[in-house]
């Protein structure tokens, strides 16, 4: 079977959205979106508008990059997990399968986030405190 090189979508407001797939991995990164090559964007992931993820980072099948969200080098993000808008995944970070990053939120270089948290918006995770979250 063929796969799509390319899938568009029309927003609300009729803006269209094009999404090409990625060389390393095959997901899908909004044309607006900025994905180092060396990045692993894995099969029916997401990488949205304005949304930035730096080299050797990881982004598992079926996650979601949100928009203008941050995935800094050598982070991973889990299987079906979900960085919402605006928010910041540091340096080597690693991000559970499953788990929900909400808006606007931190996590600091090397922090670690356990598989099906939810992260509310506007938190802040700091290295070295596995799922632990202060505002």
């Amino acid at each position: 079977m063929r796969r799509r090189k390319y899938e568009e979508f029309e927003e609300d407001n009729g803006t269209m959205l094009r999404y090409v797939r990625h060389e390393n991995g095959g997901g899908f990164v909004e044309s607006h979106a900025h994905v180092d090559a060396s990045a692993h964007v894995g099969p029916s992931a997401y990488v949205d508008r304005g949304a930035v993820v730096g080299a050797g980072a990881r982004i598992s099948a079926g996650a979601w990059i949100d928009r203008e969200a941050v995935v800094h080098a050598g982070a991973v993000v889990g299987t079906a997990a979900h960085v919402a808008a605006r928010a910041v995944v540091g340096r080597d970070a690693r991000i559970g399968a499953r788990t929900k990053i909400g808006a606007d939120t931190h996590v600091w270089d090397g922090a670690r986030v356990d598989t099906d948290e939810v992260v509310p918006p506007h938190a802040v995770i700091r290295g070295g405190t596995k799922g632990a979250r202060a505002a």
